[in-house]
């Protein structure tokens, strides 16, 4: 067993002790070790050349929580946004606003304008967008670092829908499409504030040689600019992330090392000194050190193998609900007391959610130790994306989300809830101390009426 393995079960029996997981009032919480997560941001920020000016942002898609958010950027990070919600949740943690990097392909005339106030940095998805900005830059007054974001078009990775870079991706400038790449550097030949350009090649199922390839391209691109306008115009260079997430084990691999030594060998010109680097990792920097554990409310045989049902699905785990195979997850399974089961009692499993669809499986044909009624999964390598971004099929309960540091000392994050457009803050009914059901006063809401 791992050493991650041990703290993940450790934390759940204090978490289990406390009620923080608890088979009738909590039947399902997240956890963030905020240790491992140090570590984690402390190597990042460590990992590229001294003598190159870096900001690592935070991809706050990645977790919305602002609490988990507010906790990065005390560590150090930057951030990244992509809507005015996660806008608004960087700014609730105080960041200075010229240290937001703002992404979108949608982004609205009233986004661009509050942006450009605020002294956001803001990477232009397409030339259409481009004429706002520039419409809006006569009206208002802006500290924000500007740039377009490029497609270089070298190819998908094994999870095409999450690949930016592919000949026909909605995202940046494609530029080997017809003569964007010519109209692209004339707009910065135009355009002396145009000063920073984007690429991302793809989250998750991108190969280091491709993230390499495009920040390679990238440095390229602003090379030539440069030399065409006869100074550093372009003296911002953001890569994007992407650093792809080992969800087989608990090894950490790649490393953000890795990537910025391959990064040196291959694509030199952007740590030569004449540019500023961003980057925008998300799943990197959380996902392996966060888990979700929920206990089995029932179990059942079907057919040659046998389901055990918890309360973790596609609630929580809607990628790899909907997209097995590119998405999967491991289980861990643990006795009511968070001991672990015997590893060598195994049996063929499904396991399945709570919602009400028959897909609601979050690892189908697994081979675990039996799993029995009141058991407790585990999920790891869940800090990232799962229980942030809620899916709310059934009106099911968003689960609390705690961080834990130290000997199992733990923080809430966010706080179990309810869908609210459902039931006052006293539902459900309750038992009374006689032993009836009382019910307690609540309004419904007037269409169900």
């Amino acid at each position: 067993m791992s050493l991650l393995a041990r703290d993940r079960h450790r934390i759940i029996s204090e978490a289990r002790d406390q009620g923080l997981l608890d088979p009738d009032t909590a039947p399902i919480a997240a956890f963030i070790d905020w240790d491992s997560v140090r570590t984690g941001v402390d190597e990042l920020l460590h990992a590229f050349p001294t003598h190159v000016p870096v900001s690592h942002c935070f991809a706050v898609k990645a977790n919305s929580i602002p609490t988990v958010v507010s906790a990065l950027v005390q560590m150090g990070l930057a951030t990244e946004v992509a809507s005015d919600g996660e806008l608004a949740v960087a700014l609730s943690t105080g960041i200075d606003p010229g240290r937001i990097v703002f992404d979108s392909p949608a982004k609205t005339r009233r986004e661009l304008a509050s942006a450009l106030q605020l002294g956001v940095s803001i990477n232009i998805d397409n030339f259409q967008e481009f004429d706002r900005i520039r419409e809006l830059k006569d009206q208002i007054e802006s500290t924000s670092q500007l740039g377009f974001r490029v497609n270089p078009q070298i190819g998908a990775g094994s999870i095409k829908e999450m690949s930016t870079a592919s000949d026909y991706s909605k995202f940046g400038v494609a530029l080997k499409t017809g003569t964007n790449r010519q109209e692209l550097i004339q707009a910065y030949l135009d355009h002396p504030w145009l000063n920073q350009l984007h690429c991302h090649v793809g989250s998750q199922g991108m190969s280091l040689d491709s993230m390499v390839t495009g920040a390679k391209l990238l440095s390229e691109l602003a090379t030539e600019i440069n030399e065409r306008v006869g100074r550093t115009q372009v003296h911002t260079l953001d890569i994007g992330g992407g650093l792809p997430v080992n969800f087989g084990s608990d090894e950490r691999t790649p490393t953000f090392t890795d990537y910025a030594h391959l990064l040196a060998e291959h694509a030199p010109l952007l740590f030569s000194g004449e540019f500023t680097v961003k980057t925008e990792f998300g799943r990197s920097i959380l996902a392996k050190h966060g888990f979700i554990a929920s206990f089995v409310e029932y179990t059942k045989n079907a057919g040659d193998r046998r389901i055990a049902i918890s309360h973790a699905g596609a609630q929580v785990a809607t990628r790899t609900i909907f997209m097995p195979a590119a998405w999967p997850l491991r289980v861990e399974v643990l006795d009511p007391t968070a001991a672990p089961r015997d590893p060598e009692r195994t049996q063929q499993h499904d396991v399945a959610g709570p919602c009400c669809f028959s897909g609601d499986v979050v690892a189908h044909r697994i081979q675990l130790p039996r799993v029995e009624q009141g058991d407790i999964l585990v999920f790891p390598d869940t800090g990232a994306y799962y229980p942030s971004n809620p899916f709310s099929y059934n009106s099911l309960a968003q689960p609390g989300v705690y961080g834990v540091t130290g000997h199992e000392t733990f923080t809430v994050l966010r706080a179990p809830r309810e869908d609210p457009s459902l039931f006052s803050p006293d539902w459900p009914l309750r038992l009374d101390q006689g032993g009836t059901n009382q019910p307690m006063a609540h309004s419904w809401p007037a269409a169900l009426l």
